[in-house]
């Protein structure tokens, strides 16, 4: 933003809740919906029952065009909530009920972060981050709606259908080859 400010280049800022949708590897969710369509189990980020708030990644982008042709948009930071509160058990509730499969969860909590981050350097960024999982943080979007008017937010029901139709699809070539 200093650079804005400093009138170098034009910026605006989008904060997001996590995401998920189709094909969005890095989500918290990815590992639930691949498990729930390929069995297995679902690897997860805990704590699983904190309340929280997730983005359906297709809904942002026309939150982005949005932003960008809008003049006052720029020069500020603007927060994109989710599709309301809910916890990843409850998403994974809604998985197991869409595929008819009972999941098998393994949660890694901090201390588990800790290990698996000496390996893998997205872990070792969750556990700096922990406390977004453990303390409940939702996002106000007034403004930003104010600005840009309605914003689109796929119920996580249905954003939740079409992320394990994706998960099925991947799969498909790799069972047929």
């Amino acid at each position: 933003m200093q650079a804005h400010n400093d009138g170098r280049i034009n910026a605006t800022v989008l904060c997001l809740p996590d995401f998920y949708g189709p094909g969005v590897e890095a989500s918290l969710l990815h590992r639930a919906a691949l498990a729930a369509v390929n069995g297995g189990t679902a690897d997860m980020v805990g704590p699983i029952d904190c309340p929280h708030e997730f983005v359906f990644v297709p809904d942002v982008g026309p939150v982005v065009v949005r932003l960008l042709v809008t003049p006052a948009a720029f020069g500020k930071i603007w927060n994109l909530a989710g599709a309301g509160v809910t916890t990843q058990r409850e998403l994974v509730s809604e998985m197991e009920r869409q595929t008819g499969t009972k999941l098998k969860l393994r949660v890694a909590a901090k201390t588990m972060l800790r290990l698996i981050g000496l390996f893998n350097p997205f872990m070792r960024e969750m556990v700096e981050m922990n406390y977004l999982m453990t303390d409940p943080l939702f996002m106000d979007d007034s403004a930003l709606q104010q600005l840009i008017g309605p914003i689109r937010k796929t119920p996580y029901v249905e954003g939740i259908r079409q992320t394990l139709a994706a998960a099925a699809n991947t799969r498909a070539p790799a069972t047929a080859a």
